[in-house]
């Protein structure tokens, strides 16, 4: 059975480039991105890597911690890291899971046979620090992922996890945001929102981010 939204991040214990890993243990308070990619030395996977080597700092500013996987041995992932760092102009520096008997790829439904029986379809997941999963992107073995998505959505989970709003289309850090239609009560709201707010529709009203420093300071 697919997991879905909201359901606990199945647990696991694997090898990988970094040693053993048991993964709500090494996860610990942190958020995590967990994702797969088809094997080792493939060319979209090596740019994939590199750019999450790369994103390490902003990462780190989220509280996240990312972990990828393949069906391919610890040996593999060593010798394919020295050639992600050499072309990607990086260090990778977050652990590869050696899933070699397929063991995580079942639990979270990496392995679709209708594309490879083989090979691991390009999944994502975010989970949050109570192990729940947040959100869950597959991508087909020809197309890269766009890592800048993936921090978008973890910086709107993290916002409204917060606060009583949610994010329109196409939003990034610092824009507009919508005031939950279940919020209805204005002292509450003018409490929440000092900013104040737009009523576009008795549904749709629009306030400022609320993490922003209002004051200006």
């Amino acid at each position: 059975m697919s997991l879905r939204l909201g359901d606990t991040a199945p647990d696991f214990e694997q090898d990988s480039s970094e040693g053993p890993i048991r993964f709500h243990e090494w996860l610990g308070d942190s958020w995590g991105v967990l994702f797969s990619h088809p094997a080792d030395f493939t060319p979209v996977c090596t740019t994939e890597l590199g750019l999450t080597a790369k994103l390490k700092d902003e990462f780190a500013k989220r509280n996240v911690k990312a972990v990828a996987l393949s069906v391919d041995p610890v040996d593999s992932h060593k010798e394919w890291i020295k050639d992600i760092n050499e072309t990607q102009g990086c260090s990778v520096n977050f652990p590869i899971i050696a899933d070699q008997d397929r063991k995580v790829s079942a639990l979270y439904d990496m392995i679709h046979p209708e594309a490879d029986s083989s090979l691991t379809v390009r999944s994502l997941f975010v989970i949050d620090p109570n192990k729940k999963i947040r959100l869950t992107i597959t991508y087909p073995a020809s197309t890269g992922r766009n890592f800048n998505e993936v921090l978008r959505v973890i910086d709107s989970l993290q916002m409204t996890d917060e606060h009583k709003v949610a994010t329109p289309g196409n939003w990034e850090v610092g824009g507009d945001v919508v005031i939950v239609p279940s919020l209805q009560d204005e002292d509450e709201i003018k409490q929440r929102f000092p900013q104040g707010y737009k009523a576009v529709k008795s549904y749709l009203r629009m306030t400022p981010d609320p993490r922003s420093n209002w004051s200006g300071e």
